[in-house]
């Protein structure tokens, strides 16, 4: 799957980037990675609020084999078939992928965030 490609897929979400990674593509939306290209499949990020529409739509999850042969679950899932044909279901499956990689962006900040200090007064009153 060509750049060119990939751009039209995402129309209806809106400017995406593309950049070669693994041996495929990542494909960025403000800045978030939204899917993967990988050997000519295109991948949606999915996560626990997302996955269970895209396993509903007879999607598939990206598994790989790791160390020692144990298969490794990635949050990226196939397109759902419907989405190829109607740009406005593609659009739709995006805004999913889009949602999944801010609530990934919010929980990666949330868990960098330093513990705020306490300070305290004299006399031990806390502000």
């Amino acid at each position: 799957m060509d750049a060119a490609e990939i751009e039209e897929m995402f129309q209806g979400l809106g400017p995406v980037s593309i950049r070669r990674m693994f041996g495929g593509k990542g494909v960025y939306h403000q800045g978030l990675i939204i899917a993967v290209e990988f050997r000519d499949e295109l991948l949606l990020k999915a996560d626990a609020v997302s996955a269970p529409a895209f396993q509903a739509a007879g999607s598939r999850q990206w598994t790989y084999d790791g160390q020692a042969g144990k298969s490794t679950a990635m949050p990226y899932w196939s397109v759902p078939v419907d989405a190829f044909d109607d740009p406005e279901v593609m659009a739709d499956w995006a805004r999913l992928a889009y949602e999944a990689a801010l609530r990934a962006a919010q929980s990666k900040a949330a868990k960098s965030k330093p513990a705020k200090s306490r300070k305290t007064r004299r006399g031990g009153d806390d502000l």
